[in-house]
């Protein structure tokens, strides 16, 4: 801009009086047009603050509230307590051992690791949910297996034994603490039957909250279907302002 003001201006020259009028014209010239350059930036600033300030709610809705998911509660549960089962009950180096805490930690860290991708894509959210749900289900049977190699009975699910573990974990507050006296003073055949409810009870709450998410899925779309809708309702305000 300067430059070609620069330019017309040379080809003004011989009309000046004498060179010191020239160069003053020249710099009252361009003076003027920055000011104008300037303002023009500032206005541009003011409205692109506005715009921001008044664009629509994000379209990544809240998440990672795992802390607050009771499927969660539980798993942790079901963790610490087969962390204590397999260090007192089973040989270390025995490879079941490893595989049972790594089933128990699999189900509570895809639930945290869902949670926490489900701003972005409900997709990862629900297959890591499954993928819980799946290592859950692998550390029940080996619970099973536990008990039937040795000839130990399965509670079944209405005995008195089993009802007490549900009521035991009827509180949405109840944590490890809440079962810590039963399995850590209980035979191995009693403290496998308590796990294997609580697993029972974790599972149950999987598999409810998968069918929410694929509900909420099909009725709410995923990510790219809440860009689309904030690309439009930003354009339709936009279009209600002229």
């Amino acid at each position: 801009m300067a430059t070609r003001l620069t330019s017309r201006l040379l080809c003004l020259h011989p009309l000046f009086g004498n060179l010191a009028t020239f160069w003053d014209t020249i710099k009252i010239s361009l003076h003027a047009q920055c000011s104008k350059f300037v303002i023009c930036l500032r206005l541009s600033a003011t409205h692109l603050i506005a715009n921001l300030w008044s664009m629509p709610e994000g379209f990544i809705p809240p998440h990672g509230g795992y802390k607050n998911l009771l499927s969660f509660h539980k798993a942790r549960v079901v963790y610490d307590g087969t962390a204590w089962f397999c260090a007192h009950f089973l040989d270390k180096r025995d490879r079941t051992c490893d595989q049972m805490i790594q089933a128990a930690r699999s189900g509570k860290q895809n639930i945290l690791e869902g949670s926490k991708a489900s701003g972005t894509s409900k997709e990862t959210e629900i297959k890591l949910m499954n993928v819980a749900r799946a290592s859950l289900e692998e550390l029940l049977e080996d619970y099973r297996d536990f008990l039937r190699v040795r000839g130990a009975a399965l509670w079944l699910k209405n005995s008195k034994e089993a009802l007490f573990v549900r009521k035991l974990g009827a509180k949405s507050d109840s944590s490890y603490e809440t079962y810590r006296t039963y399995i850590e003073t209980r035979p191995a055949e009693t403290v496998a039957n308590i796990l294997i409810c609580v697993i029972h009870k974790t599972n149950y709450l999987l598999d409810q909250q998968i069918r929410q998410l694929e509900k909420a899925f099909i009725q709410e779309g995923g990510l790219r279907e809440r860009m689309t809708r904030a690309r439009l309702a930003e354009r339709n305000r936009r279009n209600s302002q002229i």
